[in-house]
């Protein structure tokens, strides 16, 4: 795909091409040449940093797009077993469209079991849907579904992104049921990608665990600051814009090298700077402001749907950044909140519902635009 001039190159969602991918060579060998060798792996990182990226990236690569057929499941907006299999069988649909129709009518006889509905668009396309009444037996969906991938004509490898979040499904049995299938399936290549690094390294680093020491594993931090400079001056110069490098450098230490808040006000500093002109850091608190103000409406009604303890709790958090143990006393009275329980109950809250996230340096407000209205506003 060519992008035009009239195109905005710094993608907030998707791939496009190896063009506007910046840097992650060493990952992308390591990745690649885990799946040539027969090893599954595990992705971690933060969330935004560009896991989902990363894996579409290694699709691309020559050796991959060769000898794989290649799916791509996000299921981080699943809550059941049942979703599970509907997300993981339209994406598996989704991504066989394009192979021919040869390879998606295959599929569609072998999943029998959850009777896709399918009908044709205006240009004869197939439409294919699925609904939850079509998962009567998902044992059955499941076994289906693998079934298909192992009797591939190509090995297929099945990126599962967000994978802890089969940990809250209300079935127990869900490591210890997909671990047993893919057990059986030494042809298909599984790649699983998380952003709770806690909870990640708890599923396949505890031998109490199904997928004890079952994979590789590859934890993705930031793209070094220099290469991303290069990237973003590359792109701004070959569309004939500049940006000087001391504004990258900015943008960078402000969302500590997270790449999708980056793209994000690269996004808008890109469409605000004229062919010819230069970008240049005091343009970055201006971007900044203007993606928190577009976004000030839902901020506020996330605040105001919050109980009163888990408000106060995540205005004390956004404030102090990463904070190391928000039921201290000193953090509890710094903050004049109600007591340790108190203050336990609330992080419990915001955590089970994601307003709030950990990782090794502590806790800290999940969406960084949100944390920086909450700072300017209470």
């Amino acid at each position: 795909m060519n992008m035009t001039d009239a195109s905005n190159p710094f993608l907030i969602s998707g791939y496009i091409s190896p063009k506007y991918f910046c840097d992650r060579e060493d990952e992308t060998k390591k990745l690649v040449k885990n799946i040539d060798n027969g090893n599954n792996v595990t992705l971690i990182s933060t969330r935004r940093m560009g896991k989902s990226g990363l894996i579409k990236h290694c699709f691309e690569q020559r050796s991959i797009k060769k000898n794989y057929t290649t799916f791509f499941v996000d299921i981080y907006a699943t809550k059941s077993f049942n979703d599970f299999l509907l997300l993981m069988s339209k994406s598996i649909c989704e991504e066989l469209k394009s192979s021919g129709r040869k390879m998606l009518d295959g599929f569609l006889l072998s999943i029998k079991s959850m009777r896709p509905e399918i009908s044709l668009d205006a240009v004869g396309k197939p439409s294919i849907s699925f609904n939850m009444g079509n998962v009567t037996n998902p044992d059955t969906s499941l076994d289906e579904i693998f079934k298909f991938l192992n009797s591939s004509a190509k090995p297929c490898i099945v990126a599962i992104d967000e994978f802890q979040q089969i940990t809250n499904y209300p079935q127990t049995n869900m490591e210890a049921l997909l671990r047993t299938y893919i057990q059986k399936s030494p042809l298909t290549r599984f790649i699983f990608s998380g952003s709770s690094r806690h909870i990640m390294g708890e599923m396949f680093n505890s031998a109490k665990r199904p997928f004890f020491a079952s994979t590789s594993t590859i934890y993705l931090d930031a793209i070094p600051k220099q290469k991303y400079i290069e990237f973003v001056q590359n792109i701004f110069e070959e569309n004939r814009k500049k940006i000087t490098a001391d504004t990258v450098e900015k943008i960078y230490d402000l969302f500590e090298g997270i790449t999708w808040y980056m793209q994000k006000v690269l996004n808008l500093l890109y469409s605000e700077t004229a062919k010819g002109k230069v970008c240049r850091h005091e343009t970055v608190d201006f971007a900044v402001r203007e993606i928190v103000a577009s976004n000030r409406y839902v901020y506020s009604e996330n605040m105001f749907r919050l109980p009163d303890k888990q408000g106060k709790m995540l205005i004390a958090i956004a404030k102090d950044g990463n904070v190391v143990s928000p039921t201290s006393s000193d953090f509890i009275r710094k903050h004049a909140l109600v007591s340790a329980s108190s203050a336990q109950s609330a992080l419990y809250g915001l955590l089970e519902k994601e307003f709030v996230t950990r990782d090794e340096r502590g806790y800290r407000t999940y969406d960084m635009f949100f944390e920086r209205w909450l700072k300017d506003t209470f």
